[in-house]
């Protein structure tokens, strides 16, 4: 985030600590940049389970030795694999003053599991950010996306479209699309995390924990009521 922060609240109410928050948001959502532009802001470690996952696939782990078998075979990596990464992430000396979690929990199972670890090590609860964006929005976002092959630049044909079409701005290679932003893929990838954490975001709801965000709004409104959120708790 730079030198910009986010602005305090009328009352002057800071941000408490130690941060233990959760994001929730549908692919396409902007959880992951919001999340790692927060965690940088208070100086607490982002925990995507994703990038811990392809880090380990990329390392060649032990651990990823087994996750890349588990992805290749089409299999969902199971909740106990993805549990213990986390586990042993969370036990890390930077995690002391919080963390901001990204694709974790995605489950029931997932989330009792932490409540556990949490409550054994003496951490507390932690706090629920749904990122709510309508189905149009993120098939915009996710379906219009365009990525240089060769400098990783992203584009979107619909909201930051390079200078000409198709190609990158910075080197002049051809864009692409990545295979699970097709329609389809993307309608896909809706349809399971629905179906994965509508009881998720329930049980939240009913432990009055979950905090509902309007991600339709522009990045820096997002941010601010995420930041909102964080010093009401």
């Amino acid at each position: 985030m730079g030198d910009e922060r986010p602005p305090e609240s009328p009352d002057g109410a800071v941000v408490k600590f130690p941060v233990l928050l959760v994001m929730l948001g549908a692919p396409g959502a902007g959880k992951g940049t919001q999340a790692r532009e927060i965690a940088n802001w208070l100086c607490v470690p982002h925990i995507s389970t994703g990038e811990m996952l392809r880090d380990a696939v990329e390392r060649g782990t032990v651990t990823g030795k087994r996750v890349r078998a588990i992805m290749e075979s089409g299999a969902l990596v199971p909740d106990d694999l993805v549990c213990t990464i986390v586990e042993q992430r969370l036990s890390q000396p930077d995690c002391e003053r919080g963390f901001i979690l990204d694709g974790f929990p995605r489950s029931v199972h997932q989330a009792l599991f932490l409540d556990g670890l949490l409550k054994s090590t003496h951490r507390g609860s932690v706090r629920v950010v749904n990122i709510r964006v309508d189905r149009d929005s993120v098939l915009k976002r996710l379906t219009g996306r365009r990525m240089c092959p060769k400098c990783g630049a992203i584009y979107n044909i619909y909201f930051n479209p390079p200078r000409r079409d198709s190609v990158c701005d910075l080197d002049g290679s051809s864009l692409v699309q990545r295979g699970d932003d097709t329609e389809e893929a993307v309608g896909t990838r809706l349809r399971e995390y629905e179906r994965q954490t509508k009881p998720l975001i329930e049980r939240y709801r009913h432990m009055g924990a979950l905090r509902a965000v309007d991600g339709n709004a522009d990045p820096k409104t997002v941010r601010e009521a995420i930041v909102r959120v964080l010093k009401a708790s």
